[in-house]
Order: structure tokens, then sequence, then C-alpha cells
């Protein structure tokens, strides 16, 4: 007498983890989703991205990459084996095993959480939800959001979550650029809705990502993504006003820093400059703040360093005025060159770029500003409208004043200081090049 053993959702769906038999679906193939994709891919999933962009998803399955850490050979070897293909078509979304939603969270213009894409994308899952997947947010949103918005679209189809359906937030943590760390081997935390949750995502994840931290709830997941970024901005701002003490007291803030630095514990380096860029220290904090506002509480440190950090363009600015005044030259008529214009190095993301920033204001002044940039041809911002322009020593000593805004590394920082007449250096990275060559003197 033969005995049939039904198998859970939960344990069905740890299988094909394990034997790469499970479809992953991506919504959003952008800075998070397309690395993510390429990741399961390598891992021996087979990946179907989803994107609202029709020329994205015809560029992306004509093999070409609009992310600067995935090459387009990445894309084509993927395209050729059969694990990666993207659809505008969200019908799809019934297909795949797993959904991971990557789509933006930006900030409204009151800084309050734009969760509108998490909506839509929500509501696309809804509509095809079906008994054994695992749907995960990956969007850096404010704590509670899972639980309080996911959760019950998903639940008003019928299904259980933890039982028929699966539900787990998973911060992202991508660093455009960083050649160190990528989306496989930086850790990643992993919080379910439930217990059985946290183990599907889990068993989802590891075979493509080095390190899984699981936490106790989404929630939790949701604030380490939060917490990370606070940090990092409050201790931007700190410095930046540390910046800024220094200046009036005659002192160079870099000398400081990197005296402090050598103390070999109870001190961790941030360096100052024009402002904080990217997706995530500018935006971060004021998911908390404005979740803590619905909790009747203020977040007074957190605020008071956003502050800080969004008035540096205004002081770098003031700084450019200043020194152009002692060189007898009002602002107004003066030719302004801005060295980098992404928000960091070596990237090419201009999101919440404090150079927009600086221009802009350089623009109200009345200078005539251009930029150089070897990672942004072009700049499309509002009412700015820029080509990059060579780094030619015409071009530079054909400045009024030359402001280093993004620090670049294969910027000629030697031509800047040798032809410049005047330099305004918001990263110290004339001083760095200097020392890199052993070098001395300057002009900032």
């Amino acid at each position: 007498m033969s005995t049939t053993t039904t198998r859970s959702s939960e344990e069905v769906l740890i299988a094909k983890a394990k034997d790469r038999s499970a479809l992953i679906g991506i919504v959003g193939l952008g800075y998070v989703g397309l690395p993510l994709a390429m990741e399961f891919a390598r891992a021996g999933f087979r990946v179907l991205g989803f994107d609202v962009s029709k020329g994205l998803v015809e560029s992306l399955n004509q093999g070409h990459s609009h992310v600067q850490d995935v090459s387009a050979t990445d894309v084509s070897s993927a395209l050729k084996a059969g694990q990666f293909s993207a659809t505008t078509d969200l019908g799809r979304l019934r297909e795949p095993d797993v959904v991971s939603i990557c789509v933006p969270t930006p900030l409204s213009k009151t800084k309050d959480p734009d969760v509108s894409y998490v909506l839509a994308a929500t509501d696309s899952v809804k509509q095809t939800l079906r008994r054994g997947q695992l749907i995960v947010l990956e969007s850096t949103t404010y704590p509670g959001t899972t639980r309080e918005l996911l959760l019950p679209a998903l639940e008003s189809t019928g299904l259980k979550p933890g039982q028929d359906f699966f539900l787990a937030f998973s911060p992202e943590r991508v660093d455009p650029g960083n050649p160190q760390w990528n989306t496989r081997n930086t850790p990643k935390v992993v919080g379910g809705l439930t217990a059985a949750c946290r183990r599907v995502a889990m068993a989802v994840y590891e075979p493509a990502i080095e390190n899984l931290v699981p936490v106790s709830s989404t929630e939790a997941a949701e604030l380490v993504k939060i917490l990370e970024n606070t940090f990092r901005s409050v201790n931007i701002g700190l410095v930046n006003e540390m910046a800024i003490v220094c200046d009036k007291l005659g002192v160079d803030v870099w000398e400081v820093i990197e005296a402090a630095a050598t103390k070999p514990f109870g001190f961790m380096k941030f360096t100052p400059g024009p402002g904080v860029g990217g997706h995530c220290i500018p935006l971060d904090p004021h998911y908390l703040a404005w979740k803590m506002r619905t909790l009747n509480y203020r977040t007074r440190f957190i605020e008071l360093a956003g502050e800080i950090n969004a008035e540096m363009p205004e002081y770098w600015v003031g700084r450019v005025v200043d020194r152009l005044n002692e060189q007898g030259r009002p602002a107004r008529g003066s030719k302004v060159l801005v060295v980098g214009v992404a928000y960091k190095k070596d990237i090419d993301d201009i999101r919440e770029s404090p150079a927009l920033d600086v221009i802009r204001l350089l623009q109200r002044r009345g200078a005539v500003v251009s930029y150089h940039d070897p990672h942004v041809a072009r700049l499309r911002d509002e009412a700015i409208d820029l080509a990059s322009v060579p780094l030619t020593s015409e071009q530079v000593a054909g400045a009024d004043c030359v402001v280093i805004v993004t620090d670049h590394s294969n910027v000629d920082y030697a031509l800047v200081e040798r032809c410049a007449p005047l330099v305004v250096d918001t990263r110290n990275a004339l001083a760095r090049a200097r020392r890199r060559k052993g070098g001395g003197g300057g002009k900032t």
C-alpha cells in the first residue's frame, strides 16, 4: 500500500531554489534591478525582467546595458544562454516563482515618501498573484511599507501569506562604481513577514549572494537600510559643519581630519564636500523622519544633518564669489568651470548631485558656467542644458575660476593646478593628487 505526500508551497519553492528551476522575476531594471538580475542569471536561474520603458527593454534584449556596473557582455551572455529576457508585459508576472520589486522610491517636493511606483508594481503583482510565489520588495522605503501597503493588497486575493504566498523585504545595498563591493559579495539583509517567508527568501537568495543576514521582520529589514544611510548623513553633516568651523577659524579642515583619523579607535573618517547626492543619503533619512512624524515624534538630529548637507552648495558657491571678489571680479559675467557633476567619483550618475545646485546657484549670480566630466557627456536637469567641455590648458586658463565638485580619478589635476587662475576645491582633490606625485604648493 503506497502513500502520497503533498509538499507545501514552502517546500516546493525551496526545492526550486536549490535546483535552480525557479523562474526569477525582477520588476524595475535600473541600477538595482539589472545587477540583481545578472547575479541570479550567473547563479544558474532563468530571469525575466520587467520594466515600463519600452526603449529600455528593447535595448536590453539586444544585449546593451545602461548601467555602468553591468557590461554589455554580461547582458549578451545571459541572453544567449537563455537565462535572461526583458518585457514590458506586466501580465506575465504570473510566470515567475519569485518577484523582486526594484522600483524607485523618490521624495515629493514636501520631502514625503513617494511610493507611487511601489503601489503600481504591487497592483500589477496582485492582478497575477498565484499560489507558491515569493514577493520581495527591495526598494528603500519607510519602516512598515511591506506590511502596511503590500500585504493588504496581496491578501485581498484570498491567498494567505506564509502559506499560499510568501512576502519579504530585502534592502538593496548597491554602491555604484565600487570596484570591491558588488551585488554578489555585499552582505544581504533578509526579513520575512513570517518565519516561512524568511526561509523561502533565504533559500532563493542563497545561490546568488555570498552572505545573507536574516532579521526577524520586514520592519527590521526596512529600518536597517534607513539606519545605514542615516548614519552616513549625520556624520557627513557633522564633518561639513566642521569644514565651516575650520574656515571661520582659519584652520585647514583636511589637516584636522587626517590627524584625527590616526586614532586607532573611537573615530571614523568622513570627509566634507559640496553636499550629498545619489538616491540614498539625501533621501533615506527623510523616510524615517516622515514615518516618525506620523507617530508624533520629531527626529531632530536627522533633520538637522539634512539641513546642513543641503546648505553646502550655497556655502561653496559663497566661497567662489568671495574668491572672485578677492581677485577684483564680480560673479556676474565671470567664467566658471565646474569639474565633475556626477554625485560621486568615477560614476555617471547625477541623481541628486550637489553639482546641479552649485551650477544653478552660480547661474543665478550671473556666472557663465561650463563643466567637464569624463563620465557625463550631457547634463540636462530643469533649466540646465550643458555639454561637457574638454579639459584642456586653454579651457582651464580661460576660466576665471575652476570649481572641483566631484573628484573623479581620471582628471588631470596637475593641469588644473598649473593653468587655472583660481581654484575652489570642495574635495581636497588637488592636495591628494600632489601627495600621490610627491609635489607641493597650490592655489586653493
